[in-house]
């Protein structure tokens, strides 16, 4: 019986099989850079382009099938709902996590994607999303494409002023929850909400 056993194998070897290139051609690039931005690899053409796609899909839609989390208990819960999603994008998407009366998810609609290093966020367009689907209250999200996803200034600025929208909406904003690439941070943890 043959051997599956992949976890011996690189990042580059895999790939190369999977899209019948030299192994050579991917060596130099993290899985990360095959995985957003494969036309920009010498030797990967449409095809191989939508095998990736693909693959990235199955891979998000095979995570959450795994781990199928439909009420928030905290910011872990948050980031392993959206990270599948928004880890490996290269623009900041602002999501909010739209929640019912028990904290179950009611939907994640996106309200902005803006470019690699900022979103712009207007408070008519999150709570015009919570009115649309009724919710009780929400949780505010954004991926850091750089990676690290400590809060900038903006971020800091942009969560005080819809906590105080929430207030006045009698629309809550638990808390703001921005995705790095491995590590998430959560102003609620860090007592930054000021509810």
């Amino acid at each position: 019986m043959k051997n599956y056993d992949m976890t011996t194998k690189t990042d580059a070897e895999m790939l190369a099989r999977l899209l019948n290139l030299p192994e050579k051609a991917l060596q130099s690039h993290t899985l990360q850079e095959v995985m957003t931005s494969p036309m920009a690899i010498k030797g990967v053409g449409e095809k191989s382009t939508e095998k990736l796609m693909m693959l990235n899909e199955l891979s998000r839609r095979w995570s959450k099938e795994k781990n199928p989390i439909d009420t928030i208990h905290g910011p872990e819960d948050v980031a392993h709902h959206l990270w599948p999603r928004y880890r490996d994008e290269t623009r900041e998407h602002f999501v909010l996590v739209l929640l019912n009366t028990k904290n179950h998810i009611i939907a994640t609609p996106v309200v902005s994607i803006g470019s690699l290093s900022a979103s712009v966020v207007h408070p008519r367009e999150v709570f015009k999303e919570a009115i649309l689907y009724s919710a009780a209250c929400m949780i505010l999200v954004h991926n850091h494409p750089s990676g690290d996803p400590t809060p900038s200034r903006e971020d800091k600025a942009v969560t005080e002023r819809l906590v105080k929208c929430g207030k006045i909406m009698d629309i809550p904003v638990l808390d703001h929850v921005i995705l790095g690439r491995y590590h998430f941070f959560s102003f609620k943890e860090k007592g930054l909400m000021n509810n």
